[in-house]
């Protein structure tokens, strides 16, 4: 059995939505409009390769060889960057909506920081990916070079025609292995199949060189990815908990303005609605304070000895403590 949530702390899909709904067309909408200018973009690509080079971590060049060369890799790796981002990701999102509810708040906050983040990256610093710098470089365009085996054209992953609904330099950070490591460390902490988790430390793994060899993103663009995840997870917690004190009281506002600003009046193990409790009496028998002007409602504390009350005697007792007229009176 899958553990749930309590019923009052389980997300609800009204909620859940459009929520996401509103962060993913932020995201959409914000890398439309930074694209930034094309020669800024294609100096910072040319500058992260410098720095590549110059430390010799530019795995993204033999990689880039082999997935041209080799189009049994190469093509798989191009349906596999122009689908599973989309894919594999929202399908874990409902996943975990339906069977770790009580992991869902936290991970789908992780997730929607991050990608905010991956925006700001994008806005600061557009960078041209390897596939669109010149020919010199020595990068081939797999997605091109393959086109007509699949749905997209020569502007990424974007379908014919629709190339200009997307943003290709925004390559830094590189969200799909963003996205991949957070698939990956959700399947290999909530997942109960080993071959699952093993898969999911497989996929981050796999869409790292998928990016590189299909000359869409730096390995720099990689780790940027990897970094920006992590500083969703850092930030993730605090969110969760500041939104959830936030729920609270907005229930608790809510609940105070149906009762009228009364709260319930509790007494021991009772507790009646609010502004329904009846005022209790004192020894006299009338309500605490009234009948008298300014009378505090200061409750009698009770004598220890009302609650004992004289023994009756018993049958044959009272026959023996009979007093002696009794029987002359009864002759």
């Amino acid at each position: 059995m899958y553990r749930t949530a309590p019923l009052r702390e389980r997300p609800r899909w009204w909620t859940e939505l459009p929520l996401i709904a509103v962060v993913y067309g932020l995201y959409s909408l914000g890398r439309l409009l930074v694209r930034g200018d094309v020669a800024t973009a294609v100096d910072h690509g040319t500058a992260i390769l410098d720095v590549e080079k110059t430390f010799r971590i530019n795995f993204e060049h033999p990689l880039n060889r082999f997935f041209t060369e080799q189009g049994w890799i190469g093509i798989p790796a191009d349906f596999a960057y122009a689908s599973l981002h989309y894919l594999l990701t929202p399908a874990l999102l409902v996943w975990l909506f339906r069977r770790r509810p009580e992991h869902y708040r936290r991970l789908r906050t992780w997730l929607m920081i991050s990608t905010l983040i991956g925006l700001v990256g994008f806005t600061l610093l557009p960078t041209c990916p390897p596939r669109l710098l010149d020919e010199a470089y020595g990068f081939v365009d797999t997605m091109r070079q393959y086109s007509e085996y699949g749905w997209w054209g020569g502007d990424a992953s974007a379908p014919r025609g629709l190339g200009g609904l997307t943003n290709q330099y925004a390559a830094m950070p590189s969200l799909h292995v963003g996205w991949a490591l957070w698939c990956g460390v959700v399947l290999w902490r909530h997942a109960r199949s080993l071959w699952v988790r093993a898969a999911g430390v497989l996929y981050p793994v796999a869409i790292t060189l998928v990016v590189m060899g299909t000359a869409n993103h730096y390995f720099l663009d990689a780790a940027a990815g990897a970094a920006v995840m992590g500083a969703g997870f850092l930030l993730s917690g605090p969110a969760v908990r500041l939104a959830g004190l936030a729920r609270a009281r907005f229930a608790a506002g809510r609940r105070t303005a149906v009762t009228g600003g009364t709260p319930a009046t509790v007494s021991g193990e009772w507790e009646t609605a609010a502004g329904t409790a009846l005022p209790r009496a004192t020894r006299t028998g009338q309500p605490a304070g009234q009948g008298r002007p300014a009378a505090p409602d200061t409750l009698l504390e009770a004598d220890p000895r009302d609650h004992h009350f004289p023994r009756q005697p018993a049958r044959d007792e009272a026959g023996d403590s009979a007093p002696d007229s009794a029987p002359a009176a009864a002759r």
